[in-house]
Formats: C-alpha cells, structure tokens, sequence
C-alpha cells in the first residue's frame, strides 16, 4: 500500500497572498493548450485552412471563459442544485471548489460557438481543430486533483499494488467500514484503520491523468495529423472521453452528497453517455457525409 503523501494545497506562500496548486494547474492547461496548438499549425492541412497563431490566442479566451463559468455553473446544476438555490450566493465562492467537466464542456461548446460566428467558420471545424488541445489540459486539472489529495477512488484490496491511502477521505473510511462490515472482514480493513486511521483506495485521479489526459491525447493527436472529414475528430473527442470517464468512474468514488444512481451508476457515468452516443452519431455523420461528397464529385466527372 502506499500512502498519498498529502502536499500542501498552497504552492507558493507570498504573505497574506497564497497561490494554490489547482490554480497553477489551470494555468498549466492553458499554456498546454497554446503549445499543442502551435504545433497543430505545422500540419500542412491546418495552415491550409487559414488557421493562426492569433487565432489559438483569441480561442484560448473564450475558451477560458466557457471552462470558468461552464464548469461552476455545471456543478451547480448537476451535482447541489438543491444546497445552491438554498444558497445562491454560496455560488460565487469558487475558491471553496466545485467545478465540473461536464458543464465546462458545455461552457467551452458554446464559447466556441461564438468564437466561429465571430470568425465565419463552421463551428465543427472550430471544434476539430479545438479537440487536441484539450486532453493536456484534462491531464493538469487531475494532477491538481491528486496534489489536493481530492476526488479520491473507492475502497480497494489492500494488496492490490496501486492501492493508496488518502489522509483527507479519513472520516469517509471510518463511514465506509459502517456500511460494508463484509467486504472489511475479507480485507482485514478494520485492523489497517486501526493503525493507520485509513483504508486503502484506487488512486483514481491517476487513473483518469492516464485515459482522460495521456491515451485520449495521443489518440487525438495521431487521427487528427490527416485531413479527416468535418466533425469527424470532435466525434473521437467525444467518444474518446466519454468511455475514458464513465470506465474510471467504477474505481472513483461517488460524491458522497450523491452516490450511485439509477443502475448502479454514478452522475459521472449518466453524464458520459449523451458523450458517447453523440461522438458515435456524429462520426457516422461525418464519413457518411464524406462519401456523398465523393460520390456527387465522381457523378459531376
């Protein structure tokens, strides 16, 4: 077993100012962002389409707007509706956290929506070339997650070799052995809480750091170093994503105010679905679409 070794959320301490790990993660998947997009101008096909260094600037602000107020308002709605409309001002404290992917990608969609109205491009083409520059900045946001030593996996087999012991999920573990007297007894997990006061869990914050940000990068970034037809890299993203959230999402535990929903399944994973069925729709769309197009250019010979 190892045990998370619990850093100091604040990275830098400047008197009465402090600046946090997450917040640095942010800015690090944001110059992540910029790099992988420079680089996505190298690609003959993208320097064809009339893409720019000024236009990855721009994008990065709307970009950043969308995350910011998407993913806290997306939090928000999906995950304490209740305790928020109970109190609305609470909503404005960001610095307590509570921010969400999934409504970041919903904020992040519609900032994109304006910056290609704003550009008169096909927003798909926007999103295509978008898709790439995300999953590095995936990767930042969970390394933040694990240095805060947050969003911890659920209770595991002590011997398994990537079990981790979490100093902050204490009183969660002393709930869990309450509820699953069983499983503990198999495990012998009430004698390791005696000693160490924890139990032991997927480290799932690494785990999605290697599907959601490391795989689904790569994945990206080799299928998009072709043309492909329109839509069809936004349709990877999605489908890419959303299989890599909801598998990791059976070693995360549930937020706790919530827990597993209808079958068995966390809000994670119900909101990973409309992900993948759309990512499924619009890659047959878009290759379909591709082949009309060959076939109208074929008759018109």
């Amino acid at each position: 077993m190892h045990i998370h070794p619990n850093f100091d959320p604040i990275a830098i301490h400047l008197g009465p100012l402090a600046v946090r790990w997450y917040g640095l993660m942010y800015l690090v998947a944001f110059i992540m962002a910029i790099v992988v997009g420079r680089l996505r101008l190298r690609l003959p096909y993208v320097a064809a389409q009339g893409w720019t260094a000024k236009d990855i600037d721009d994008m990065l602000f709307y970009g950043v707007l969308g995350t910011i107020f998407g993913g806290r308002l997306g939090y928000v709605l999906f995950y304490k509706a209740d305790y928020y409309f109970a109190h609305p001002l609470d909503i404005f404290k960001v610095w307590e956290g509570g921010m969400s992917f999934h409504g970041g990608f919903l904020g992040v969609t519609l900032a994109m929506v304006l910056f290609a109205y704003q550009r008169k491009r096909s927003w798909l083409q926007v999103t295509d070339f978008v898709a790439p520059m995300v999953p590095t900045g995936l990767a930042a946001g969970r390394l933040g997650n694990f240095i805060n030593g947050e969003l911890w996996g659920r209770v595991t087999d002590p011997n398994a070799p990537w079990a981790m012991m979490f100093p902050g999920a204490s009183n969660d573990d002393a709930i869990w052995l309450t509820k699953h007297p069983e499983l503990a007894a198999k495990w012998h997990l009430n004698d390791i809480f005696a000693q160490y006061h924890m139990l032991p869990r997927h480290p799932s914050e690494l785990y999605e750091i290697a599907l959601e940000g490391i795989t689904l990068f790569f994945v990206l970034w080799f299928f998009s170093r072709k043309p492909r037809p329109l839509g069809a890299i936004s349709a990877v993203f999605l489908i890419g994503y959303g299989l890599a959230r909801f598998t990791v999402e059976f070693a995360r535990e549930p937020d706790d105010f919530l827990g597993l929903l209808a079958m068995g399944l966390s809000m994670g994973q119900w909101l990973s679905m409309p992900m993948i069925v759309a990512g499924v729709g619009l890659l047959v769309w878009a290759y379909r679409r591709k082949g009309r197009e060959a076939a109208k250019a074929v008759g018109a010979n």
